[in-house]
């Protein structure tokens, strides 16, 4: 008999599929990155053994005693970091995550570089971008999205492979629509620009309440906690 985090995760992903398949999309090119963040270390546990294969953290000390804790098990996923860095928890954070979702200034981008560069690893990361200009929230301006690509071309030891946004607040999914559209909009601006190093492969889009828009918008990693978990 599963576990509700088993059946909760097993529904998740067949939403998923059905939204990329309306939009004619395969649904294989569309990952789940499980929002483990606040969940205690053996309700993660349980989420990977259900098969969660991506894990969403946004604070470094949390996630770090988290991964301690769960042991063996934490090396069979990949640990995405989606939640605001700052600068000096950078090595910690290059040490632990595969793919940074929240990088959004020039400073930053050059600080996980560094970092990088000195653990002989090259950082996969995402531009995040405040698509609705809310002040509470992170991410670059749209307008300033281009130059910052430009400006870190040149860093050997990160690739930027797409771009993530935090659409405003809304009951309705709907309202997120015209938010992820523009986030898909500016990953095609970028491609045509054809900066060698810059690939735009992945829009980090859609949470619980609107994840199917977000597919049917062109996301390929959507962030679902509460749906799966419950409330935090």
């Amino acid at each position: 008999m599963m576990s509700g985090i088993a059946e909760n995760l097993k529904h998740i992903e067949q939403r998923i599929a059905e939204a990329a398949r309306e939009a004619g999309r395969d649904p294989a090119d569309v990952h789940l990155v499980v929002v483990s963040k606040t969940f205690p270390a053996g309700t993660v546990r349980e989420a990977i053994s259900a098969g969660a294969a991506i894990l969403g953290e946004s604070r470094i000390q949390e996630a770090k005693a988290k991964i301690a804790e769960i042991g063996p098990a934490a090396a069979n996923v990949s640990w995405h970091l989606i939640g605001h860095l700052q600068s000096n928890k950078a090595k910690t954070a290059v040490e632990m995550f595969d793919l940074i979702h929240s990088v959004d200034s020039l400073h930053l981008a050059e600080e996980i570089n560094r970092q990088a560069a000195k653990a002989g690893k090259v950082q996969r990361l995402l531009i995040e971008v405040n698509v609705a200009g809310e002040e509470s929230k992170f991410g670059i301006n749209p307008d300033e999205l281009l130059e910052l690509i430009k400006a870190l071309a040149p860093l050997k030891n990160i690739v930027v492979e797409g771009l993530m946004t935090i659409p405003p607040y809304a009951d309705d999914p709907e309202v997120s629509r015209p938010y992820f559209r523009r986030l898909a909009a500016l990953a095609v601006e970028v491609d045509t620009l054809g900066i060698a190093g810059i690939r735009m492969k992945e829009l980090s889009m859609g949470m619980s309440g609107d994840f199917e828009v977000a597919v049917q918008e062109g996301a390929t990693l959507v962030r679902v906690g509460t749906a799966i978990f419950g409330a935090r």
